[in-house]
């Protein structure tokens, strides 16, 4: 009996819009999806029942990449400013765009997570330390409207 190969999880690409960025290093928050639970006693008894809300929360998707000078740092300053509007006031969340995190497996693509509607919660960078051998690393908070595993 074969016993198949599991993925590994290095080999991956993001895609916002219909751009993808190659110098993205960790995505967290890939969480299908998340349900608040509602404890309902039963009368005259001891006896709860647990059931779902009904509504579905999403964790935000948090993207790590390293600053190369690469295309990628200008469509993340983009994305960014087209929710913030620097220096003529925020915009909210008028900036949404569609996405996903491409998982590949020796280069072929094996299943997607698609995210909709995401906009730029928070962007930071790591500290500068002079003397550091440590690379400038930007962190970006995507919240969004819902996040599907698509199988290829």
């Amino acid at each position: 009996m074969a016993l198949n190969d599991p993925y590994r999880s290095n080999e991956f690409v993001v895609e916002i819009g219909t751009v993808e960025s190659p110098t993205v290093s960790k995505v967290s928050g890939l969480s299908m999806g998340e349900t608040d639970t509602i404890e309902v006693p039963e009368g005259g008894t001891n006896v709860i029942h647990k059931v779902s809300s009904g509504v579905v929360k999403f964790q935000p998707l948090t993207i790590e990449r390293y600053v190369d000078g690469s295309p990628d740092d200008a469509l993340f300053k983009s994305f960014f400013e087209t929710m913030f509007k620097l220096g003529q006031g925020g915009q909210g969340s008028n900036g949404r765009r569609d996405g996903s995190v491409v998982k590949k497996h020796f280069g072929q693509e094996v299943f997607r997570f698609a995210f909709y509607g995401a906009w730029v919660k928070s962007a930071s960078f790591s500290d500068l330390e002079a003397g550091s051998t440590n690379l400038l690393k930007q962190t970006i908070v995507l919240e969004h409207d819902g996040l599907e595993l698509i199988v290829s």
